[in-house]
């Protein structure tokens, strides 16, 4: 079964500084691994556009036109997603011929072919220039050890076990590369020696694939507990979804987002379970509307917008198949989910449309400081979601039109959670004052939506 590879997204988010877990009481600090990030993280990830076939120019490629056009709307993060260490990749990945590139100890290195200046630095190199740029930088991994370092039996680095003690029997259903990780002493010893590794190159968030669905909770916490001894603040990102909403309070306490779907791609609808599209996403993100999101978040997963290519991780190289209005409808509903944003489309190919939806700061502004989101109407044809800024008055309100014929829709502010009354409206994605309503009337096309802030 192939679930495809994105995983993990991240992107800005300041981070909470460290020193809120060290303040926590003595049984606390034990439980909270997790760094926060104050909003949603935002940033770009590879797998949408180069699958496992990305290489090092071409996350620097990305990185420099996210510093130039995108770092000042709050774009962060740049990930390099599956399978860095394979010297022989195929786009989608999960190959059964894969070649590695590793340590003696049984942890995975940039391959050579690929991030020529990993040679003596391992990311080191490259992170440092993600940081140059005022940026950070993120890895992807997949949950486990190697199958490699298993056959060869490597020692662990920094313990006097050995990767067979490490590994248990059990392996990701979608990929060969690894065994899962025993929760023993020398588990926590693998995952804690490749906590070090990446803590050295420089890595500022980690994204683990194979481990929210199917939910491996011992390996999500002996993970986290690895990356909270290194003493550098490393986001950590769980996938792919869906994850269990009964494990919430757990997942808080150890990452900072975990994916609530499985991988969502540039289609409106798939009756399959992989992958799956923009409307099936609505149910999805209804489950997780309550989440406190105080500094942790469910994960709505990549935006495949712009140029999926050249080596898209799904389907031939592309423009995203999404229309216009799907686009602003992919994008208000992660707004009001308050979803991490992590862009899918190759940065430098991006056209003026796509560069005018991820610098738009009145949308960027309701994912990364909305408070209270509900869902207030939902069914097969019509949603709406509102929320309220951080600060001012008024609330968000996002209306969609799921059916595949225009709408026009009607609604009372009581309707919608909110007092009634006269309420001055404002389009966030056309910048336009549109007047005083006393009710909500709009006509939508098909799959379209709006992203209003209503003020008293």
């Amino acid at each position: 079964m192939n679930f495809g590879r994105k995983g993990f997204h991240l992107a800005l988010g300041a981070y909470l500084p460290l020193a809120m877990l060290l303040c926590l009481p003595p049984n606390a600090s034990a439980q909270v691994t997790g760094v926060p990030s104050a909003t949603p993280p935002m940033g770009w990830n590879s797998w949408d556009s180069y699958g496992t076939t990305v290489s090092e120019a071409a996350v620097k490629a990305n990185a420099d036109w996210m510093a130039k056009n995108l770092k000042a709307f709050g774009w962060q993060y740049i990930v390099v997603d599956m399978e860095w260490f394979v010297t022989n990749p195929i786009p989608e990945g999960n190959a059964k011929d894969s070649l590695y590139s590793m340590d003696a100890t049984g942890r995975y290195t940039p391959a050579l072919n690929r991030f020529p200046s990993s040679k003596d630095g391992g990311f080191k190199p490259l992170a440092d220039y993600v940081h140059s740029q005022g940026l950070k930088f993120g890895i992807h991994i997949l949950q486990g050890i190697p199958k490699e370092a298993v056959k060869k039996n490597d020692p662990i680095e920094g313990s006097a076990y050995h990767a067979a003690d490490a590994a248990g029997t059990g392996t990701c259903r979608w990929n060969y590369d690894n065994f899962d990780v025993k929760d023993t002493a020398a588990g926590q010893a693998y995952y804690d020696s490749i906590a070090r590794l990446y803590a050295g190159w420089g890595v500022d968030l980690i994204k683990v694939d194979c481990i929210a669905m199917p939910y491996k909770g011992s390996e999500i916490r002996m993970l986290s507990a690895a990356l909270a001894k290194t003493g550098r603040p490393i986001l950590l990102s769980l996938s792919p979804g869906p994850a269990p909403v009964e494990k919430d309070a757990e997942m808080e306490r150890y990452a900072t987002q975990w994916r609530i779907s499985n991988d969502i791609w540039d289609i409106w609808h798939n009756a399959e379970f992989y992958p799956q599209g923009l409307n099936d996403q609505f149910a999805k993100v209804a489950a997780w509307a309550a989440a406190p999101r105080d500094g942790r978040y469910p994960d709505a997963d990549m935006l495949p917008l712009g140029y999926l290519g050249p080596a898209a991780g799904w389907g031939a190289p592309r423009w995203t198949r999404l229309s216009h209005d799907e686009q602003k409808t992919f994008l208000t509903l992660w707004a009001i989910f308050r979803s991490p944003l992590m862009m899918g489309g190759d940065l430098p190919h991006n056209d003026e449309w796509t560069t005018s939806l991820l610098t738009n700061r009145e949308f960027l502004d309701v994912d990364r400081h909305a408070r209270d989101t509900k869902v207030a109407v939902s069914s097969d044809q019509e949603v709406v979601w509102t929320s309220r800024p951080e600060s001012g008055a008024g609330n968000y309100v996002a209306i969609f039109n799921r059916t595949e014929a225009p709408r026009t829709l009607h609604y009372t502010w009581a309707q919608l959670g909110i007092p009634e009354g006269s309420y001055r409206l404002r389009d966030l994605w056309e910048h336009k004052e549109l007047g005083a309503a006393k009710d909500v009337i709009v006509t939508l096309a098909p799959h379209a939506s709006v992203l209003y802030r209503a003020r008293p």
